[in-house]
């Protein structure tokens, strides 16, 4: 569904991505990981166009996207939650979920049933701050708000970080309920190995820019673990 291949980026004169490849099936969950500063975060910002490689390519079923601004990448059906959750502190939960539905491919203006399906805590909040949100509840906002344009494939980076461990919980199931149940494809950028391990089938590992090793979860060895992710 989702494929870079050999995407270069820089930052000036820091070459911050080196051919970066990976791909990620319909309906799996495909989990990003290494070391701080290995290019992690600006793989997925290169893949939503947040950002502009210098060359490579970045497909999607059958549709080249590098040249393609962010809400065309959103019309086609990829959603993105940044590190930081970046929802809207002004305004309501459901003013946040509806800023969401105007990146929809369909123009449609209703919250999905989805994201209630999902999140069925959001729907007692909707007239709450995003801003008094506690810091799970925010990124529970920020998820539901990129599925408000019915994604066919979401992009999440670093979702635990800063969160409570039971809403750690939550969101691992609410994950594995994406791919699994709804065949949304998930991309996904996460430091903790176990909730990586609980909720992710196949892995790729980032090193200075680069993929360095990928394959099933399942062999994820210690030896690799301790070569690119031990600190």
């Amino acid at each position: 569904m989702l494929e870079t291949r050999d995407l270069h980026q820089y930052y000036g004169g820091s070459h911050t991505l080196r051919g970066a490849s990976l791909t990620v099936p319909e309906g799996s969950c495909t989990c990003i990981m290494g070391r701080n500063g290995v290019g992690k975060t600006t793989l997925l910002r290169a893949i939503m166009g947040l950002v502009q490689v210098r060359s490579g390519s970045v497909r999607f079923g059958d549709r080249e996207l590098v040249g393609a601004d962010v809400s065309e990448r959103a019309r086609v059906g990829i959603g993105y939650v940044p590190q930081g959750r970046e929802i809207f502190p002004e305004l309501t939960v459901q003013e946040n979920l509806r800023v969401g539905t105007l990146a929809h491919r369909h123009a449609k203006s209703t919250i999905p049933d989805l994201v209630f399906r999902l999140f069925p805590v959001l729907r007692t909040m909707m007239k709450r701050r995003g801003g008094d949100l506690s810091g799970g509840q925010q990124q529970q906002l920020a998820i539901a708000r990129a599925l408000t344009i019915e994604p066919k494939c979401v992009l999440l980076d670093e979702p635990t970080e800063g969160i409570q461990p039971s809403i750690v919980h939550e969101l691992g199931d609410v994950i594995r309920r994406l791919y699994q149940e709804e065949r949304v494809a998930v991309l996904l950028v996460e430091q903790k190995l176990p909730f990586a391990r609980r909720v992710a089938e196949r892995f790729f590992l980032m090193d200075r820019g680069a993929v360095v090793a990928q394959g099933a979860m399942a062999e994820l060895s210690d030896a690799l673990v301790q070569r690119h992710l031990a600190v």
